[in-house]
This record gives structure tokens, C-alpha cells and sequence, in this order.
């Protein structure tokens, strides 16, 4: 099973990326990549570089890497209820890749967190909403409250209720894929 993870987020200490990372491990699968969207080099996207320059190597490098996963963890940044202007990009330039609306048909655990008490809610109900049209099958989604307060680098989710969430919500998913 080949696993394909990475956070809706730019920031080089994104909470998302770190949750993003914690959950693709506690999957225990050997075949598991983690991305970083600041690897990827993407324009800005519009109709008339599109038309002009072709679809960027990094956008149809990235969809490469969608496509050859069996399932994709994705955990989107909330900037004011919606997502961060650099996944927003990336979904653009997927979706105008030929053969693919976006996300080749692939299952999609998706999530989100935040600072605050509701963990994302507002992202991750407008992707769980638009994700389908655009070839992500969303399978689960997982919303984390109050990151600072629940997570920390050495013991990941300290919260045992969150990390019970998680864990039963992580077997539903094998479950579904038949891990």
C-alpha cells in the first residue's frame, strides 16, 4: 500500500504538516511519502500563463505522485474558513492536468487543524464538499482542536480522547482499503 501525505500549508512550522506526519506514521506502512509543498515550484496560477507556458513540471511532477498512491492524507490550513492560497493553487493547476479533474480517483483521509477550538472545521467541510468533483474520494475526515494545547513533537496527539478519535477513525480507513 503506498501512502502519499502532505500538509495544505507553506509554512515551514505548519501544525497541519506536523499532524500530516504524525498520522501517516501511526499507519506503520513502509511505502509512505511525506511532501512538502515548498519543494514544489508553482506559479500563481492563471488562464493566460496556462495557455502561454503549459502546465509547470512540478504541478504534473506532484500529479505523478498522486496518482501512483493508494491513498492520499491531506491536512489543510484554514486561512479566514477556507484554504490556504497555496493548496488553493495546487488544487487550480491539478485540476488542469489532462486525464485528471485533480486527484486520479485516489481515497483521501482528510484533515485539518488549528489553533483554535474548532480544528479547521470550516476547510475541512468546503473540501470534504468540493474534493469529490474533482476525482478525491474522501473516505474520512479528522478535525483537531486546539493544536498547542493537544500535540507536542516527542509524544504527538497528548490529548487521549483526540488520539483515541484518530486511532479508530486511522482503522476505519484500513478497513475500508483492506490494509
Amino acid at each position: 500500500m503506498k501512502i502519499t501525505a502532505f500538509a495544505g500549508s507553506n509554512s515551514r512550522s505548519s501544525i497541519n504538516k506536523k499532524l500530516v506526519t504524525y498520522t501517516a506514521s501511526l499507519f506503520n506502512q513502509p511505502n509512505t511519502t511525506i511532501l512538502d509543498l515548498n519543494d514544489y515550484d508553482i506559479p500563481l496560477y492563471g488562464l493566460d500563463l496556462e495557455l502561454e507556458k503549459g502546465i509547470p513540471n512540478d504541478v504534473l511532477r506532484f500529479s505523478n505522485v498522486l496518482k501512483e498512491s493508494d491513498l492520499l492524507i491531506i491536512s489543510l490550513a484554514e486561512h479566514n474558513g477556507a484554504y490556504a492560497t497555496v493548496f488553493k493553487n495546487l488544487f487550480d493547476w491539478l485540476s488542469r492536468v489532462d486525464g485528471t479533474k485533480g486527484f486520479h480517483n485516489k481515497p483521501i483521509f482528510l484533515m485539518a487543524s488549528s489553533p483554535g477550538g474548532r480544528g479547521g472545521a470550516s476547510v475541512l467541510e468546503i473540501a470534504k464538499a468540493r474534493l469529490p468533483f474533482n476525482d478525491g474520494e474522501v473516505i474520512d475526515t479528522y478535525s483537531f482542536p486546539n493544536f498547542p494545547s493537544n500535540f507536542n513533537n516527542t509524544d504527538g496527539i497528548t490529548d487521549a480522547e483526540l488520539k483515541s478519535i484518530l486511532l479508530d477513525k486511522i482503522e476505519n480507513v484500513k478497513s475500508q482499503l483492506k490494509f
